[in-house]
């Protein structure tokens, strides 16, 4: 491992290599801050550069782009509340709120810091446990995976406020629904496509995000009658956008919560098919259950764990994804696999094998994580206070920007003026949906986590002969689910611990 280490040292700080780092971690951050673009558009991209390059240099400047993007994505989540990709939805939860309140600045500065550590601690728990990990999460199989999307799912009870746990799971519902519209990819039949050939291939991500979050945060502003005191708030948090600050009580409270997602987020990135988006969903849901009562009570209106625990978990899980890419030759995603192609362009086979017949190329992509991540911070910080400007844009011109921005990210996916009409269509749902006081959060996590979760259902009966015995026979996936009900039960049930605590201790007291 050591002399591993050197190989990787020695390649990824020739001056070539630093360069490509810069110029990939400089790429990716601005395409990621794009609403509708990602790291698949970023890397897509890249391909042709890559190409002429030799495979370590080619390798270095894609997965700099990679991480690059994932950073920057954060950017428009927290300013617009326009996540471009999946896993930067959690981020808009309180990044969202706490730019909102004034503290721009802040809640970018926040993110920056949890991305550049999740990045960091990850990159150090590849290096010393990559070629173990390959082994274990080859382990993991159809049963499992599918009890982990039930997990996933669970979280619903983290964007539930009090007594609204039905609200959530009916939007999760309503999220599940329209996963299943499109083509069957089991046996190849559309389904629930009303006729249309727009929707065979199914309702786009980015669509939908899109229209919940960005158009319908467009509609509310229009919607909602601004008094003076309001406006003066307003200019007021526009004063202060540039304040990236960051307290050492805030400091206190994030150092535990970078910890802990920063594991969770690199265990699920090490997992083939999980990714990002579960790793930041999971660690949103978690952080506020151990928040306990008063904190909790935070999240969704601009609370620091809320908003450092997606982002420190997705920078993670970015990370952790190298682990089956690199060691299996397995794609954790679309972003992956778009390298798994460059890799085997370049005639290199990935596999438990890489590491040992091609050192340069492994352990040079793992030793630049550090150099990208410092990179990262080293760029961004500096630019924080600008790009927080945004906000301090007037409404008349921000507005149409946003809806700009959010219709033509959608139009040059697809190039069908049909997406456009399906997406103010869930706009206007969306927005009467937000003010009937439902959360849009658990129906876009029901929509992202429901295809995995079927492909993965039906896999597991296949094997079973069509039996549900595996959800109990299997030892890890009955762990799985005992601790997803648990995690979706015990926030609605304590409520009737408190009340009964509180009838207990009055009972005592009359005594």
């Amino acid at each position: 491992m050591l002399d591993g280490i050197l190989i990787g040292l020695t390649t990824a700080f020739s001056m070539q290599n630093i360069m490509f780092v810069i110029m990939g971690c400089l790429v990716g951050t601005f395409i990621g801050m794009l609403p509708g673009l990602g790291p698949m558009s970023a890397i897509a991209l890249m391909i042709p550069i890559a190409a002429s390059l030799d495979p370590s240099a080619g390798i270095i400047l894609m997965a700099a782009v990679y991480y690059g993007a994932i950073f920057g994505g954060s950017t428009s989540s927290i300013l617009i509340n326009a996540p471009g990709v999946a896993s930067t939805v959690a981020t808009s939860f309180d990044g969202y709120p706490m730019a909102k309140s004034g503290k721009a600045g802040k809640a970018l500065a926040i993110a920056a810091y949890s991305s550049f550590s999740g990045g960091v601690v990850a990159a150090f728990l590849l290096i010393l446990t990559a070629p173990y990990l390959a082994s274990v999460s080859l382990s993991f199989q159809s049963t499992d995976y599918f009890a982990l999307m039930v997990l996933g799912l669970s979280a619903v009870a983290a964007f539930a406020g009090k007594g609204e746990v039905i609200k959530a799971l009916l939007m999760t519902v309503f999220g599940l629904m329209l996963s299943t519209v499109g083509t069957d990819q089991t046996i190849g039949v559309p389904r629930f496509t009303l006729g249309m050939i727009d929707l065979v291939d199914g309702i786009s991500f980015l669509l939908l995000v899109m229209a919940t979050f960005a158009l319908s945060e467009a509609l509310m502003a229009i919607l909602k009658k601004v008094d003076e005191s309001k406006r003066e708030e307003e200019r007021k948090a526009a004063a202060e956008l540039g304040s990236m600050a960051v307290t050492k009580e805030e400091v206190k409270e994030m150092a535990p919560v970078i910890g802990r997602s920063s594991i969770l987020g690199f265990i699920i990135g090490v997992l083939p098919g999980a990714g990002a988006t579960i790793a930041s969903f999971l660690a949103y849901g978690t952080e506020q259950r151990i928040a306990g009562a008063k904190k909790g009570k935070l999240f969704g209106k601009g609370s620091v764990r809320g908003l450092s625990a997606p982002e420190t978990a997705n920078n993670a899980a970015a990370t952790g994804s190298f682990v089956p890419l690199l060691t299996l030759g397995i794609p954790g995603s679309g972003t992956t696999a778009i390298m798994l192609g460059a890799l085997i362009g370049y005639g290199i086979q990935p596999g438990p094998r890489l590491y040992i017949d091609q050192p340069d190329v492994f352990w040079s992509v793992i030793v630049s994580m550090w150099l990208g991540n410092i990179i990262l911070l080293v760029l961004n910080l500096p630019l924080i206070p600008y790009i927080a400007r945004v906000l301090a844009v007037p409404a008349r011109f921000l507005l149409p920007l946003i809806l700009f921005f959010s219709l033509i990210g959608v139009y040059f996916v697809s190039f069908n003026t049909f997406d456009i009409q399906l997406m103010v269509l869930f706009g206007l749902v969306a927005t009467i949906l937000r003010l009937l006081s439902f959360s849009l959060a658990p129906m876009i996590l029901g929509f992202i986590l429901g295809g995995m979760m079927e492909e993965n259902l039906r896999r597991a009966l296949l094997i079973n002969n069509d039996s549900w015995a595996f959800l109990w026979e299997r030892p890890l996936t009955l762990a799985i689910l005992i601790i997803a009900v648990l995690c979706l039960f015990v926030p609605m049930l304590s409520p009737v611990f408190e009340k009964m605590r509180r009838k207990t201790k009055g009972t005592a007291s009359a005594d």
